[in-house]
């Protein structure tokens, strides 16, 4: 049978429930009876549970929750508390920011007032949770390569949200929560600031983006390919190079002229996944703060040429000159 493995035939090794390894001194206890569950070894591992939580963990979702009852409830309260109106119009309705008037200032509850509340909770949550991730990883020995990653995202979403509208000067400048208002604010971004593809920072973010999905399709799908051949067990294979290592390094030599290892090939990833979201919050924190057009930056500095006159000059009968 595993010879012969394939995407619909993965073979699900389960052993004894685990509870995991000992926690050290002023842990919390994890949460939970573990058990097994077939549908999710479809997925990956088939034990679930227990959950560790701890302080921060507990803190962090009961302000996420806030942030998301307050979000809902303003939502709800748009539909006058119609719950079937809410869910037929759940894609179109929204918790806007303060409008400009106010400009950094706390403006009245429903006026922006429920949108800058449920924000500090929304944030809150979030740095909470990231230090729950870097606990964790140093308690169980682990490098802080999660968390860091995490981070990277937080920093696109503190220049959505906090740093970029404290440069502009207004709340005004931060995004709306809800989805299609979410999806229009980004379009009325890129017109407003002259086309957001001239931005060579949200170029560089697409280029790592799409570099990093290829780069873990190529890596997920190089490791399936040889995992007849135990290819799953990548640290073994690291330091004890198998069938898999090198049936999967000759491929790429053969078909690219070169081939990661497998341990650099997650270095790759991790860069590539992380760059994307730091060289956008830079693109984004730069717009409107320093270039007020990106189109007319980029002629100005050679990228884009200038839009040609499409039409001739046009003669004013009346005045029989050109205008």
């Amino acid at each position: 049978m595993a010879q012969y493995q394939n995407l619909f035939t993965t073979v699900q090794a389960t052993g004894p429930l685990h509870m995991g390894v000992p926690l050290g001194h002023g842990n919390s206890s994890r949460t939970g009876q573990p058990w097994f569950n077939y549908w999710a070894g479809k997925l990956g591992n088939a034990q679930l549970g227990p959950i560790y939580l701890g302080g921060l963990g507990v803190a962090s979702l009961l302000l996420g929750m806030l942030a998301f009852n307050i979000i809902g409830f303003n939502m709800l309260a748009q539909v006058h508390w119609d719950p079937v109106q809410f869910v037929r119009q759940l894609f179109w309705l929204a918790l806007e920011p303060p409008p400009p008037q106010y400009g950094l200032s706390l403006p009245p509850i429903n006026q922006g007032g429920w949108y800058l509340i449920a924000s500090f909770f929304l944030l809150a949550s979030v740095m909470l949770w990231w230090a729950r991730t870097y606990r964790r990883a140093r308690e169980l020995g682990m490098g802080t390569h999660i968390p860091w990653a995490f981070a990277a995202a937080i920093w696109l979403f503190l220049v959505l949200g906090l740093f970029r509208p404290i440069l502009m000067g207004s709340w005004s400048e931060a995004v709306p929560y809800g989805i299609f208002p979410h999806l229009d604010w980004t379009a009325a971004f890129s017109l407003r600031y002259g086309n957001l593809f001239y931005n060579p920072f949200h170029a560089l973010s697409i280029v790592f983006l799409y570099g990093s999905t290829l780069l873990f399709a190529m890596h997920g799908a190089t490791i399936l390919a040889v995992g007849r051949y135990g290819g799953e067990r990548e640290i073994e294979q690291i330091v004890d190079r198998g069938t898999a290592s090198e049936r999967a390094a000759l491929f790429w030599r053969w078909t690219m002229g070169f081939n990661a290892t497998m341990e650099s090939i997650h270095r790759w990833a991790w860069w590539f996944a992380v760059l994307c979201p730091l060289a956008g919050g830079i693109g984004i924190l730069l717009t409107g703060t320093v270039v007020d057009n990106w189109y007319l930056w980029a002629i100005k500095h050679g990228v884009a040429p200038m839009y040609p006159d499409v039409f001739p000059a046009v003669t004013d009968p009346a005045l029989g000159v050109k205008p």
